[in-house]
C-alpha cells in the first residue's frame, strides 16, 4: 500500500515527487518480465494480496518508468496487457471488486503503452462503450475509469494543443457516449414511477451525481464552448498567416460545437419525451406518495443531461460568437420541439402544486364557472387556460436591494462609512432592522443624500430603548417604517464615540443594519423559478434570438455595400432575368409593353403590374425605352466618344 500511496501522490503534477519520478530512468525489460512472472504465479495460486500489489506496481511503471521502444519491450507490453485483460474478464465470483478496480486503474494508466495506436484505443473504447453493460461488469468499470481520466485531462487542456486530439474522442465514440447518457437519464426518470417508496427516498439522496459518461460530455462541451467564447487573437502577431490560423481555428470550433449541440438537443428531446410520459403517468396514478414523487421529479431531472448539459449550452449559444445564421438554421427545429416539451411538462407539474390545485378545485370557483354559460365554451377555455408562468414570481435580483450593516456588536471608537449607488433609481427606500441600537444618542448614524458626507443630510439616528446608556434615542428613534431618500445614491456614516460601560449588554450596542432598495414595496423577492419553468424560458429566449437571426438573413457583405447604388438602379431592375427550375432554364421573362408607360421618370418609384410578371405566350416584345437624365447621357457620350446627333431640317 506504500506503493499505492506513492502512485496517488505522483498523480499530482504540483508535488515535487512528480518531477522526481518523471526524471527517473526507464525500467528495463527483464524487470517488467519478472513482474509479469510474479503476477502469473499469483494468479495461479489465487493470492489476491500479491495480485493487488503487482497491479499497483503496473500503474506506477506504466506511468513513469517504461517506454516501449524495442521489440522486446513491446512483447513484454503485450504479455502485460494479456494478464490484465484476463483479470478484467474473469467472472465476478472469481475476482473481488477491489482487484477489478485496480485492474481498471492499471489499464487506464498504461493506455497509451498497451494500445499505442489511435485505432487500437478507439477499438478498445468502442468495445467498452457498446459491450460494457452486457458482457462484463469489468468493461463498464474500465469505461468509467477511462472517461473520468479523459474528462479531467480535457478540462486542463486548451483547444488546438498537441494533446487535444488525444483527449477529444471522434464523433462515432461521442455518439455512443451520448446514447449511454440518454439511456441513463431515461432510466433515472423512470425510477420515479417504478421504484418503491423507500428506494425513491434513497434515490433522492444520491442525486445529482453525474455518471462518468455524462462527466466526459460535460468536459467536451465546456472545453469547446469556453474556447469559443473566451478565444482572443494574438495582438503581438498581426501577420496574415496568424490571422488566417485564428480564423480556421474559430471555424473548426464552431463546426465542432454545432455537431455536438445537434446531438445534445436530439438526446434532450428524447429525455423530455420520457419525462412528460412519467409525469402524466404519476398524475393519473393513485399511489400514496404521488405528491412527494412529483416534487422529487424536478430534483431527479436536474441529475440528468437536462440539468448538466442543456442549461450551459443554452447560455453559451446566446453569446455573439455563436449567434450565426448557420447555427440558427441547423438548431431551430430542435429548439421549437424542446420549447413545446418543456412548456407542456412544466404546466403539468404546476397544475399539481397545492396552491394551484386549491384554486381550481375550490367550491366557489367551481360554482362560479358552472353558473357561467357563454355561447362559445371552447373560446372561454382557450382564453382562460393558464400557462406555466401563471402565478409564478419572476426572479428580480435587482429588487432584493443591498444590505449595509456594522459589526455586531459595535466596539469602542468604531467608525463605519459606506455609499450605495443604484443606477437609474429616482429615489431610494431604506428599511432598518428592528434590532438597531447604540449605547448613547451621540453614538449615531447620519444619512446623506449623495456620494459623500458633504451631501445633503437626510436624517440621523442613535441611542436605544432598552434602558441602558442614555436611556433615550435621538429624535424619533430608530425608524420602523421606510425612509425615503431622493436620488440614486445614499451615504451612511456611523461613529461610536462613547466607551462601553461594564453593564451595557450586546443588544444595546448592536449597531445598525439597513436594506436599500429602489422600489417602495417590500415584497418578497423570488429565489428562483422551478427548474423546468426556467428551462422553458431559456429555450424560448434562445429560440426567439435564433428566429431574429433567420429573419434578418445573412449579413450584408462589403461587395453589396459597395454596389448599393447599382442594386437600386432602375436600369438593373428592368433587366430580363432567366429562371432556373428543375434543371431547366426558362426563357427570359419579358413584360408586355401595353400597360407600361413609354418612359419612366427617374424621381418616381416604379413597380410592375401583377399581370406583367406572367410570361407572355408566343413571341416576345421589346422593352420600352427608358429615358435617362441628361447628366448621365452626357457622361455616356463622353466615355463613348460619340457626339449627340444633329437633326437638320429637310429642304423641300
Amino acid at each position: 500500500m506504500c506503493i499505492h500511496q506513492l502512485n496517488l501522490l505522483a498523480a499530482s503534477n504540483n508535488l515535487p515527487i512528480s518531477n522526481f519520478l518523471g526524471k527517473q530512468h526507464p525500467i528495463e525489460a527483464h524487470h517488467l518480465s519478472s513482474i509479469c512472472d510474479i503476477m502469473e504465479k499469483a494468479m495461479v495460486n489465487g493470492d489476491t494480496c500479491i495480485i493487488r500489489c503487482i497491479l499497483v506496481v503496473f500503474q506506477v511503471v506504466f506511468k513513469f518508468f517504461f517506454s516501449p521502444q524495442t521489440e522486446r519491450n513491446r512483447d513484454i507490453v503485450r504479455r502485460s496487457g494479456l494478464l490484465l485483460w484476463q483479470l478484467l474478464m474473469a467472472p465476478r465470483d472469481q475476482i473481488c471488486s477491489e482487484i477489478q478496480k485496480e485492474v481498471c486503474l492499471a489499464i487506464s494508466s498504461g493506455l497509451n503503452i498497451l494500445y499505442p495506436g489511435e485505432a487500437e484505443i478507439n477499438n478498445l473504447l468502442k468495445l467498452v462503450l457498446t459491450e460494457g453493460e452486457n458482457r462484463n461488469s469489468g468493461l463498464s468499470q474500465l469505461r468509467d475509469v477511462i472517461l473520468t481520466n479523459l474528462a479531467e485531462q480535457l478540462q486542463n487542456n486548451r483547444f488546438g494543443s498537441e494533446d487535444d486530439d488525444h483527449y477529444r474522442l471522434n464523433d462515432e465514440l461521442l455518439h455512443y457516449i451520448l446514447k449511454i447518457v440518454v439511456r441513463e437519464s431515461c432510466v433515472l426518470i423512470t425510477k420515479c414511477q417504478t421504484v418503491s417508496k423507500d428506494d425513491f427516498q434513497r434515490l433522492l439522496s444520491t442525486v445529482p451525481a453525474a455518471s462518468s459518461c455524462l462527466r466526459y460530455l460535460m468536459a467536451v462541451q465546456n472545453h469547446l464552448l469556453s474556447n469559443t467564447i473566451l478565444i482572443k487573437p494574438d495582438d503581438s502577431d498581426d501577420s496574415d498567416s496568424s490571422l488566417q490560423g485564428e480564423t480556421l481555428k474559430v471555424q473548426e470550433l464552431k463546426t465542432s460545437i454545432l455537431s455536438l449541440a445537434t446531438q445534445i438537443l436530439t438526446g434532450c428531446d428524447e429525455v423530455l419525451e420520457m419525462l412528460q410520459q412519467v409525469t402524466t403517468a404519476l398524475i393519473n396514478s393513485d399511489i400514496s406518495d404521488r405528491e412527494q414523487r412529483l416534487k422529487g421529479l424536478e430534483q431527479i431531472t436536474k441529475a440528468t443531461m437536462l440539468g448538466h448539459l442543456l442549461p450551459v449550452l443554452l447560455t453559451s449559444l446566446m453569446h455573439p460568437n455563436l449567434q450565426t445564421l448557420t447555427m440558427a438554421d441547423a438548431l431551430m427545429p430542435q429548439l421549437v420541439q424542446l420549447v413545446l416539451y418543456t412548456s407542456q411538462t412544466a404546466l403539468l407539474l404546476k397544475t399539481q402544486s397545492p396552491v394551484f390545485s386549491e384554486l381550481n378545485s375550490s367550491p366557489s370557483c367551481a360554482a362560479e364557472q358552472k353558473g357561467k354559460h357563454l355561447p362559445d365554451e371552447r373560446m372561454l377555455e382557450e382564453k382562460e387556460e393558464p400557462g406555466f408562468l401563471t402565478g409564478l414570481k419572476i426572479p428580480a435580483p435587482w429588487a432584493a436591494g443591498k444590505t449595509v450593516e456594522t459589526v455586531h456588536p459595535v466596539r469602542d471608537n468604531y467608525k463605519f462609512k459606506e455609499t450605495v449607488h443604484i443606477p437609474g433609481a429616482r429615489c431610494l427606500y431604506l428599511r432598518f432592522d428592528n434590532r438597531c441600537s447604540s449605547q448613547y444618542d451621540y453614538d449615531k448614524l447620519v444619512i446623506y443624500a449623495g456620494p459623500s458626507t458633504n451631501s445633503r443630510k437626510v436624517a440621523e439616528y442613535g441611542g436605544n430603548t432598552l434602558g441602558y446608556g442614555s436611556r433615550s434615542v435621538l429624535g424619533t428613534g430608530w425608524p420602523k417604517d421606510l425612509v425615503k431618500v431622493e436620488g440614486d445614491t445614499v451615504t451612511f456614516s456611523f461613529e461610536m464615540r462613547s466607551g462601553r460601560e461594564h453593564n451595557t449588554p450586546d443588544k444595546a450596542m448592536w449597531g445598525f443594519a439597513c436594506t436599500v432598495r429602489a422600489q417602495e414595496s417590500s415584497e418578497d423577492v423570488s429565489g428562483g423559478l422551478p427548474f423546468l419553468v426556467d428551462l422553458a424560458l431559456g429555450l424560448s429566449v434562445l429560440a426567439c434570438s435564433m428566429l431574429r437571426i433567420l429573419y434578418n438573413g445573412p449579413e450584408i457583405t462589403k461587395d453589396e455595400e459597395t454596389c448599393q447604388e447599382l442594386l437600386r438602379s432602375k436600369l438593373l431592375q428592368r433587366c430580363q432575368w432567366q429562371v432556373e427550375a428543375n434543371g431547366v432554364i426558362s426563357p427570359a421573362l419579358t413584360p408586355s409593353p401595353s400597360p407600361l408607360p413609354l418612359t419612366i421618370e427617374e424621381d418616381r418609384e416604379f413597380t410592375y403590374p401583377s399581370d406583367v410578371l406572367v410570361p407572355p405566350v408566343g413571341h416576345y416584345f421589346d422593352l420600352p425605352r427608358i429615358r435617362l437624365p441628361p447628366g448621365i447621357m452626357i457622361k455616356l457620350r463622353e466615355i463613348s466618344g460619340r457626339a449627340r446627333p444633329q437633326f437638320r431640317p429637310s429642304i423641300k
